[in-house]
């Protein structure tokens, strides 16, 4: 965290770069924006060249993480993690087909002007297609997990370091110039301008989602186990409001265990079990904002919304990807770049757009996921009780 101080945070440095962009395409000539759009493509060519090594980095390891220390109760923290994530997207997806369609965004694009070509062409082949490595990831991950490769273990959780420094000195420095490149290329067409309106409102409405999948959550959490909810959530708004300064859930933890460890609902051992393991694997508010986004961007750049096959695939597969994201701002839309590409066949402006705009909420997304950790591990404190699963003496993780 002492690094993340020393500079702006990345949801201002995009502010800025979409500031600067607009502006920039409002007045530049049609030469200077030939080296724009050939900047732009150069940096788009870095960023999915990367794809496939975080998809590999983040998904791989996470399995064998996982599947090293499978016990009773971390299958039920996954299932219930990953079903939330995933009925919360799907909630998000359905709350897209019915409001995209009723949303400012203008219909016809006639009138914008045309882009320059770019001056030179530098391609960046992927090392893989991102199907590839997402099959790959899953398969090496699961197959080191049954033959127990304690090698293969340490080189995979390795190559996550790797990548995650790759992410953190290489991609994430240079999203906020892509971000301005592509903003200044929409705002020299005419397309930022006449669709803004709808971009203001899909973020009200992802917050309004936030709240209503807490709402749902902490309800069925509080009917299952027979505790009240309310003894839980009422502890968590000083978890809440850090979660939207640090947009991390790890860096979250040590509040979000206070909190936890506050409420009478709670046993012990479900918290000290459930919320460090919740904080990594549980984003549901990352995946619904990401969902509602996404056929947000699909309407404005492409013209209509993808299909529900692909949502459906997508929103399936996000589950896993969302378990593998990193506790980092971003982590979530990061993770996924190859499911946007992959599965959607969102181009450069598209996942431009996608990262720029999910990075400017993301804090809310973050504290929807770290407040409903709380509602999870009231789900475990109830499967515990109903199966007959004695309290544990876990010792207390002070971070």
């Amino acid at each position: 965290m002492a690094a993340e101080k020393k500079g702006m945070s990345l949801p201002l440095k995009l502010l800025i770069g979409i500031a600067v962009g607009i502006v920039c395409g409002l007045f530049l000539p049609e030469s200077v924006m030939t080296i724009v759009v050939t900047l732009k493509y150069v940096l788009n060519q870095l960023i999915m060249f990367c794809v496939p090594l975080i998809v590999i980095g983040f998904i791989a390891p996470s399995i064998t993480k996982m599947g090293s220390n499978a016990t009773r109760m971390l299958m039920v923290a996954i299932i219930v993690a990953y079903a939330s994530t995933v009925l919360a997207t799907l909630m998000s997806m359905i709350a897209g087909y019915v409001l995209v369609p009723f949303l400012p965004i203008a219909s016809s694009m006639e009138g914008l002007k045309e882009l320059p070509g770019v001056a030179f062409q530098l391609d960046i082949p992927q090392i893989m297609p991102v199907m590839s490595a997402l099959v790959f990831s899953v398969l090496i991950g699961l197959a080191a997990v049954w033959t127990k490769a304690r090698t293969i273990t340490a080189v995979l959780q390795e190559f996550q370091n790797i990548v995650l420094s790759v992410v953190k000195k290489v991609v994430i420095p240079v999203l906020p110039f892509f971000i301005a490149l592509t903003f200044c290329g929409l705002s020299y067409d005419g397309t930022i301008t006449k669709q803004f309106p709808a971009f203001l409102l899909a973020i009200v409405i992802v917050m309004a989602g936030h709240y209503i999948w807490m709402a749902a959550l902490y309800g069925f959490a509080g009917v299952y186990s027979g505790r009240s909810s309310i003894e839980v959530v009422k502890h968590y708004g000083p978890a809440y409001l850090t979660a939207v300064g640090t947009m991390s859930s790890a860096a979250t933890l040590a509040v979000a265990l206070d909190c936890a460890r506050k409420s009478k609902s709670l046993r012990s051992d479900m918290v000290e079990f459930g919320i460090p393991l919740f904080a990594n694997i549980h984003l549901c508010g990352s995946a619904l904002t990401e969902t509602f986004f996404i056929m947000i961007v699909s309407k404005v750049l492409y013209g209509e919304l993808p299909s529900v096959g692909n949502m459906i695939l997508f929103i399936l597969l996000l589950g896993i990807f969302a378990i593998g994201a990193p506790g980092v701002p971003g982590g979530t839309v990061m993770a996924s770049l190859g499911l946007i590409t992959g599965v959607l066949g969102f181009d450069g402006d598209g996942t431009a757009l996608m990262l720029a705009i999910f990075a400017l909420q993301d804090s809310f997304g973050t504290a929807c996921n770290v407040t409903g950790d709380g509602a999870l591990t009231l789900i475990l404190t109830g499967y515990a009780e109903k199966h007959g699963i004695k309290e544990q003496a876990i010792k207390s993780v002070d971070l």
